[in-house]
C-alpha cells in the first residue's frame, strides 16, 4: 500500500516550476545581500564573527572576498533556475550557503536554516528533467513525470515548519497580546500603516491569525474544497509579513510551496502550457526504495525531534535560549539587555573591565547580552587573547541584565562563574545561566 502511494508516477509540472522560482529566489537572496550591504555589515566589517559552536574553522574570507563568495552563490542561483548542471550548481550553492549560515549568528532568521534544508532536499529531486538547459544539452534526461514522494518530501518539511511555528505561539505572552503589540510598536513609524498597526484589533488579529494560519494552512491546502481559500490566505499572510517584517525571500518561498498542493494540470496550464501532460499513473518501485525509506525516516525523525529538545533542558527557552535555534520558534519575543565582562589575571590579581560593545558591530551588540552561547564565546575569545599575551585569566560577567517582552531586566549570568573555565554543553543546561524569576522579590 505504501509503495503504491509513494512510487506512483505523477506529472512533474509543480517541481519544474518550483525549481525556477527556487533558483530565482536564491539568486535574489545572494545578490541582494551584496547590494543591500548585508555582506559588508555582517561578514566584512566586524572584527570577528560568532560562529555556531563547533564550527570555529569557518571564517569569513579576508578583505572583500566575501562579495565574490556571494557572487558565486548568485551565479549558482541563476544556473539552478535555468537548470544548467543542476546538481553541481545546487551542490556548490548548498555548501557555500551552509558555510555562511554556520559562520555567523548575528543575523539569524529561521529561513536561513530552512533554505539550507531545502537545498539538500532539492538535490535529491529530479527538478532538471524538463524546461532546463540540462535537457537541451542531453535530451535523454527529459521526463514529464516524477514519483509522488518527490512532492511529499517538500510538503512534509513545510508541514513540520508551520506546525511547530504555531505550537510555539501557544504561550501566555503571545496569547495575551504582549508580543504582537510590542512587535507592532517597533513599526509605528511605517508610512501609512504605522498607526493602523497600533490598533488593539490589529494585535488580536495578528495573534489569532498567526496561530491558526500556521496550524491549519497545510491541511486546508491538501483538501481540495478549501484549497483556494487557503491559497488566498497564504498570499495575504506572506505579503503582510514581507511588507511589515522585511524577512527576505521567506514569504515568497512559502508561496512557492503552494505549487505542490494544486493539481498538476492546473500548474501546467498556467506556467507550462506547451508541456505535454502526464496521465499514466503507473506504480514502479525503484531499486533505491530501502535507502529512501530508511534515510527518509531518520531525516524526518530528526526534524520532529529537534524542535522538542528544549522541553528536556531545564529552564524557560525564552530566557536561556537553549534549544531555540533549529526549532521554528519565529517572532516569539523581544529581548534587550546589557553586559560587562571582568577579566582577572590569575597570577597578579590585576582586573580589567571589558565593554564588548566597543569591539562589536551593531548586529553583534544586539545579541551579546541576551544569548548565553554568544556570551560564552566572547569569554573564550578573551581567554585566548590574554593567553597570547602570556597571561592566564579568569573571565566573569560583572554586570548583566536581560529584559524579555518588556519586563524588568534580570541578571542572566552568574557573576561568580569563570566562563573561561566553563565547557559548553550542547544537550544540557549551562549551570551558570541564572533562572528566570517570574516575580521579582
Amino acid at each position: 500500500m505504501l509503495d503504491r502511494w509513494l512510487f506512483k508516477r505523477i506529472d512533474n509540472s509543480a517541481l519544474i516550476v518550483f525549481r525556477v522560482i527556487f533558483g530565482l529566489l536564491i539568486f535574489l537572496e545572494s545578490g541582494g545581500a551584496i547590494l543591500t550591504g548585508w555582506v559588508k555589515r555582517t561578514l566584512i566589517e566586524p572584527e570577528f564573527t560568532f560562529n555556531f559552536i563547533g564550527f570555529e574553522f569557518l571564517q569569513p574570507l579576508p578583505g572583500n572576498w566575501m562579495h565574490v563568495y556571494f557572487g558565486v552563490m548568485a551565479c549558482c542561483g541563476i544556473l539552478v533556475m535555468l537548470g544548467y548542471r543542476y546538481r553541481w550548481s545546487l551542490s556548490v550553492f548548498t555548501l557555500l550557503w551552509s558555510g555562511v549560515y554556520l559562520m555567523q549568528k548575528a543575523s539569524y532568521n529561521n529561513h536561513y536554516y530552512l533554505l539550507m534544508l531545502l537545498c539538500v532536499l532539492m538535490l535529491l529531486l529530479p527538478a532538471h528533467r524538463y524546461a532546463s538547459l540540462d535537457v537541451k544539452r542531453e535530451p535523454s534526461l527529459k521526463r514529464n513525470w516524477m514519483y509522488r514522494w518527490n512532492s511529499w518530501l517538500i510538503i512534509l518539511q513545510v508541514w513540520i515548519v508551520y506546525t511547530y511555528a504555531s505550537v510555539a505561539k501557544w504561550y501566555p505572552d503571545w496569547i495575551d497580546l504582549t508580543v504582537p503589540s510590542r512587535l507592532m510598536q517597533a513599526r509605528s513609524h511605517y508610512y501609512l500603516v504605522g498607526d493602523l498597526l497600533q490598533e488593539p484589533w490589529m494585535h488580536v488579529s495578528i495573534a489569532v491569525f498567526g496561530i491558526l494560519f500556521d496550524l491549519l494552512v497545510v491541511p486546508l491546502l491538501l483538501w481540495k474544497r478549501t484549497r483556494i481559500f487557503a491559497f488566498i490566505a497564504s498570499v495575504f499572510f506572506h505579503i503582510f509579513n514581507s511588507v511589515i517584517f522585511h524577512i527576505g525571500i521567506f514569504p515568497y518561498l512559502s508561496l512557492g510551496f503552494t505549487l505542490f498542493f494544486f493539481e498538476p494540470e492546473t500548474i501546467r496550464k498556467i506556467f507550462l502550457p506547451k508541456k505535454e501532460p502526464y496521465t499514466g499513473g503507473e506504480v514502479v518501485v525503484p531499486s533505491y526504495r530501502p535507502w529512501l525509506l530508511g534515510i527518509g525516516a531518520v531525516y524526518f525523525a530528526v526534524q520532529l525531534a529537534l524542535p522538542l529538545r528544549h522541553w528536556f533542558i531545564p529552564g524557560d527557552v525564552l530566557w536561556t535560549e537553549e534549544g531555540h535555534r533549529l526549532s521554528w520558534r519565529m517572532m516569539l519575543r523581544t529581548k534587550s539587555g546589557y553586559i560587562r565582562f571582568k577579566v582577572v589575571d590569575k597570577a597578579t590579581g590585576e582586573t580589567y573591565m571589558v565593554h564588548p560593545g566597543n569591539r562589536l558591530s551593531d548586529k553583534q551588540q544586539g545579541i551579546i547580552a541576551t544569548k548565553p552561547d554568544v556570551i560564552w564565546q566572547f569569554a573564550q575569545r578573551l581567554k585566548k587573547e590574554y593567553a597570547a599575551r602570556g597571561k592566564e585569566v579568569a573571565v566573569y560577567v560583572d554586570r548583566s541584565g536581560v529584559s524579555v517582552n518588556g519586563r524588568k531586566a534580570q541578571r542572566l549570568i552568574d557573576p561568580e562563574a569563570d566562563l573561561a573555565d566553563e565547557r559548553w554543553y550542547i544537550w544540557k543546561h549551562q549551570p551558570w545561566i541564572l533562572p528566570f524569576k517570574k516575580e521579582q522579590d
